[in-house]
């Protein structure tokens, strides 16, 4: 314990791990902003855009779920497997180039993406909480923050590159998250506080569940986690829907896409601070009504409001979807049981990702049948649900 209090990393750790994080996680949405142009220029048809999100997230979830259980981040130098996550990740986006692509290797590509980010997200969290046994939260805020702007990253590069070919946004993102593993193995090497994990106890389940004030954390996330990514997904959907019902204005749509998004990144940052006031609970709380009142609100948003107004509150829904993340994720952390976490952690995190792709899946499927600007009011049972799962939490909760 004295060692932690002694202990300050060095000033460019953070910002470091921080920056690697957001060049990796630029991966994530990079196949899908160029999804169009692909499939015209390999002649496919069909691929439709939540199915090659799903791809990434079940990758995501599968790799999860090899690390943990081969202890992977124990048992290899975690920065080591950064670099490598992010090297093998890099080859995978540019696979995309490759001519003669078939909607399968599209999807297994996506796929082997999502296998790689489960080396660069969760490992990236490690790393930090390897230097950052105090401060771990205000760390996680930043890190998280990364992520979204990793996310929003190729909206922009499409939004900078309109006049270049589509294949810039795929070598500029692959570039980039191979540059971010190399810059973090070069200058973090194994935080001072690394340990062993425990190892993934599917017997532990029940245990772990019965633990209230865990499972109450854990029903906010996933309802958080139901709205999140399919609203990251959409975001152009909504863009194109307000475009249609008002054809007298002019929308930037991948301009104002990456600020949808990327405006979640200084919200992450900014919920550690307002959570140090509020408390953790009631911050994630918050976030969770203003995105459930969006949700609920949405048809009458892209109906009535003009541009300025719908543009102010679509970055307020983009900020509101994400900044709750670093709480739940925090609240979790610390109602896990000891003996537990890390099976607690991983199994939390893989299930999360598993509602994402039926609430993506669910979401493509309305598509043909209800009227575009009614499909959010789907995002709205995940923040409401998370409200009604922590509304007694408050009594055990910061």
């Amino acid at each position: 314990m004295e060692q932690s209090v002694v202990y300050r990393p060095r000033r460019w750790v953070l910002p470091t791990v921080v920056l690697a994080q957001f060049a990796g996680t630029s991966l994530w949405f990079a196949g899908n902003i160029v999804l169009p142009d692909l499939l015209r220029a390999t002649h496919l048809t069909g691929s439709s855009l939540g199915t090659m999100v799903s791809a990434v997230q079940l990758g995501f979830i599968v790799g999860t779920l090899c690390f943990a259980l081969l202890l992977l981040a124990d048992r290899v130098s975690p920065s080591r497997l950064f670099l490598l996550s992010a090297v093998a990740g890099s080859l995978a986006n540019l696979a995309l180039l490759v001519p003669a692509q078939t909607p399968v290797s599209l999807l297994a590509l996506r796929f082997g993406t999502g296998l790689c980010l489960a080396g660069i997200y969760p490992v990236g969290m490690k790393i930090a909480a390897d230097y950052f046994v105090g401060g771990l939260g205000k760390a996680l805020g930043y890190l998280v923050g990364a992520l979204v702007l990793g996310t929003a990253l190729p909206h922009l590069l499409r939004w900078l590159t309109a006049g270049f070919a589509w294949q810039a946004v795929v070598l500029a993102t692959s570039g980039l998250a191979c540059g971010g593993g190399l810059l973090l193995w070069l200058l973090v090497p194994d935080g001072p506080f690394r340990r062993p994990g425990s190892r993934l106890q599917f017997s532990a389940v029940r245990a772990v569940w019965r633990h209230r004030p865990f499972r109450q954390a854990a029903c906010g996330y996933f309802g958080h986690m139901w709205e999140l990514y399919t609203f990251w997904a959409f975001v152009p959907l909504l863009l194109a829907t307000y475009s249609r019902l008002h054809p007298g204005g002019s929308v930037p749509a991948a301009g104002l896409a990456f600020l949808l998004i990327a405006a979640g990144a200084p919200a992450c940052v900014a919920s550690g601070y307002v959570a140090q006031r509020l408390g953790t609970l009631r911050t994630a709380r918050l976030a969770l009504w203003v995105s459930g009142s969006c949700c609920l609100l949405s048809p009458l948003l892209l109906l009535y409001l003009p541009l300025p107004w719908f543009a102010v509150l679509m970055v307020v829904w983009g900020m509101a979807v994400v900044a709750d993340s670093p709480q739940f994720s925090t609240l979790v952390a610390q109602h896990a049981p000891a003996a537990l976490k890390g099976t607690a952690l991983t199994l939390v995190t893989c299930l999360g990702f598993a509602l994402t792709i039926v609430s993506l899946q669910c979401f493509t499927a309305l598509q043909a049948y209800c009227e575009a600007r009614y499909l959010f009011l789907l995002l709205a049972p995940g923040p409401f649900l998370g409200l009604w799962a922590t509304r007694n939490a408050g009594r055990v909760s910061g």
